[in-house]
């Protein structure tokens, strides 16, 4: 199943405008001195609802205000806020402001379990152009996937779509293993992930992404093929952070 994303951005925003989105409800809000939204497990007391069955999730977890021209972010529940590149925004800290584009906050919850919730600030970018009738078609640059290829590449690259600073793609045994989990009626083993994955990465290279093929890269390999297939897969938002909801049966604890 494909997820949107605000990581495929919000072209119809004003500047300034905030635009939140959890897997359940989306929210968008114009700048105004002093405006705020609040998100929490506690649905009939916030502005947007993440983790609502979650128990570690506090009822108030958090608060977006705007002030001073930006976006600043504030947590007001009992555990942290992960930020992207494993930054930790803890309760009583002082807010911390919100970049223009896109930002994934991750609220954790019970076991390794975490609950997305996505920002996007708009900018002068978002808004509407003039039509451009006699310009060059820019090609889409995100890749089709098949949902098998969807699947096995969330599992293998979940590191990357939790913004994880320095990640590095799941071995093909432990995918091989949560495939299973996921998909019990079929046959996933180590070998079939790597062959899906190579695929991909061969489809890939023949439309000219590189760094995708063993003789470009030279020994040792390791994880480097994967990486740079992944890489591209996040960059172009081929695969977003929605997508890790395909996980959601796993046993996380």
């Amino acid at each position: 199943m494909k997820q949107e994303s605000l990581a495929r951005g919000v072209p119809h925003a004003a500047p300034g405008a905030i635009v939140a989105r959890t897997l359940a409800a989306r929210l968008h809000v114009d700048p105004a001195e002093g405006r705020t939204v609040r998100f929490g497990r506690n649905r009939p007391d916030v502005d947007l609802c993440v983790g609502e069955t979650d128990l570690r999730v506090s009822r108030r977890h958090g608060l977006l205000t705007h002030r001073g021209g930006h976006w600043w972010v504030a947590n007001t529940g009992q555990s942290p806020i992960r930020l992207p590149r494993a930054r930790w925004l803890f309760r009583d800290e002082d807010s911390v402001p919100l970049p223009s584009g896109y930002t994934p906050l991750f609220v954790p919850g019970s076991g390794d379990r975490e609950h997305l919730l996505e920002l996007y600030v708009a900018d002068d970018r978002d808004t509407p152009v003039p039509p451009r009738a006699d310009s060059v078609t820019q090609p889409p640059t995100r890749w089709r996937l098949t949902p098998d290829e969807r699947l096995v590449l969330v599992v293998l690259g979940q590191r990357y779509l939790l913004h994880e600073a320095d990640p590095q793609p799941v071995s093909r045994q432990q995918a091989a293993l949560m495939l299973a989990e996921l998909q019990p009626e079929s046959s996933w083993s180590a070998k079939r992930v790597e062959h899906v994955v190579a695929d991909v990465r061969t489809r890939l290279s023949a439309h000219g992404v590189p760094g995708l093929l063993r003789e470009e890269i030279g020994e040792p390999v390791g994880n480097t093929l994967n990486n740079n297939l992944l890489r591209e897969l996040v960059l172009t938002t081929t695969l977003v952070p929605p997508d890790l909801a395909l996980l959601d049966t796993l046993s996380w604890d």
